[in-house]
């Protein structure tokens, strides 16, 4: 791991609720490139958790996040740089459910099979980054015997989940629990980055009651919340292609939550926290948003940002993230971080050799070979895209792009 400077916003600063986005636009197509037939047309009204489209191969539809009126089809941009079809809605703010939520007492209670059926039915996915539909995870035979929780949120301007766990902890808990005695699991650990401490701190007011959940205070260093590392380091087990593999579950903190309102109220995937950061925002902070804003009405509202040169957006982290040609962008269950910064373009050196881009990287590729040979066969596929061998280039040689390029034939 290596120790790199930080531009977190504190996470136990309050959240900017953003409640009042007049229009919201829901993709029908995610991340992970899964597209979805819209079952709704222009003039239909529709209401929060109603269906506006499904989706064949992952078995999970799309809902509203809000209350309205379809008006439109339109293109914007989405988290993996590409323009797909939005269904476009306008709020009412009536925040009319599809279905009433209510309030179960003790989620602990629930079958696997019913546990499998809400995560599918209100479309919990992974808030990290993946947006995989959560429900694939558990519904197979599989008998699991840990959960790991991560809340290391390496990214070195993300604090999103660590403003999560520092504001809902209790309910963090009680989900965690729920999830040990529906899957029968042996113990549950919650990873956090051990510099962490007023998060640690607020946890441990109220784990006591929890004796199978434990706090994993993680080294501070990048990339400290990579998965395979966090089992090795917690569960010292090591697996090939899975943490299946290994009869272990991971998930993401704002994952967790989303599960936790699905569970205890029924209450779809609506927002999410997002940390806004980096030089040319006016206002850094973690902010409650909409699924479905457009982040140029969002920076329009909220007057977010700075008149700067070279500007660049990025969806996730400086290490992570993914540059996006537009503001015209919607935030998705899987956006935990947007940067908005000024490029300071460096001259790029043909490489010096040095072997700083070995040193650092945390699955022993060599990263400046990757590129001069553009050979799939160097072990590339391990490759996590972790940004360390970018970082630490004295000849400031992109290589995390240029090896994306090489992983998708791009070269």
């Amino acid at each position: 791991m290596v120790k790199i400077e930080e531009y977190k916003v504190n996470p136990t600063k309050k959240i900017i609720d953003v409640k009042d986005i007049q229009i919201i636009y829901v993709p029908l197509e995610s991340k992970l490139n899964y597209a979805y037939k819209t079952t709704v047309k222009v003039g239909d009204y529709v209401t929060i958790g109603k269906i506006l489209g499904k989706n064949p191969i992952a078995d999970i539809p799309l809902l509203s996040p809000i209350s309205g009126y379809v008006v439109g089809f339109e293109n914007k941009y989405i988290s993996n740089k590409k323009q797909v079809k939005c269904i476009v809605i306008e709020n009412d703010f009536k925040e009319k459910y599809f279905d009433k939520p209510g309030k179960v007492k003790d989620i602990t209670k629930y079958t696997k099979d019913e546990f499998i059926y809400i995560l599918k039915k209100l479309a919990v996915v992974g808030m990290s980054g993946s947006a995989y539909p959560t429900y694939l995870k558990y519904d197979n035979k599989i008998n699991f015997n840990y959960l790991i929780v991560n809340g290391c949120e390496c990214e070195i301007n993300a604090s999103s989940d660590s403003a999560r766990m520092y504001n809902n902890p209790e309910e963090l808990l009680e989900c965690i629990d729920a999830i040990i005695e529906i899957m029968h699991l042996k113990k549950a650990y919650i990873a956090i980055n051990e510099n962490n401490k007023e998060v640690i701190d607020k946890i441990l007011k109220h784990i006591y009651s929890y004796p199978n959940i434990k706090i994993y205070p993680v080294l501070d260093g990048y990339p400290n919340g990579y998965e395979r590392y966090l089992i090795k380091e917690i569960l010292n087990l090591d697996y090939k292609n899975k943490p299946q593999e290994v009869k272990v579950i991971s998930e993401n903190v704002e994952t967790v939550y989303a599960m936790y309102e699905a569970l205890k109220y029924h209450k779809p995937l609506t927002e999410r926290i997002v940390t806004i950061n980096g030089d040319g925002i006016k206002k850094r902070a973690n902010y409650r948003i909409k699924i479905g804003t457009n982040l140029n009405e969002l920076a329009t509202k909220l007057d977010l940002f700075k008149n700067i040169k070279n500007p660049v957006l990025i969806s996730g982290g400086l290490m992570m993230g993914t540059s996006i040609p537009s503001d015209d962008f919607i935030i998705t269950p899987d956006v935990n971080c947007i940067v908005y910064k000024e490029d300071k373009i460096e001259k790029e050196y043909e490489c010096l050799k040095c072997g700083k881009c070995t040193e650092v990287c945390p699955m022993n590729l060599i990263p400046s070979l990757i590129i001069t040979e553009k050979n799939k066969e160097l072990k590339i596929n391990k490759c996590i895209e972790c940004g360390l061998c970018s970082y630490v280039c004295p000849a400031k040689i992109e290589l995390r792009e240029k090896i994306k390029e090489v992983k998708n034939g791009k070269f």
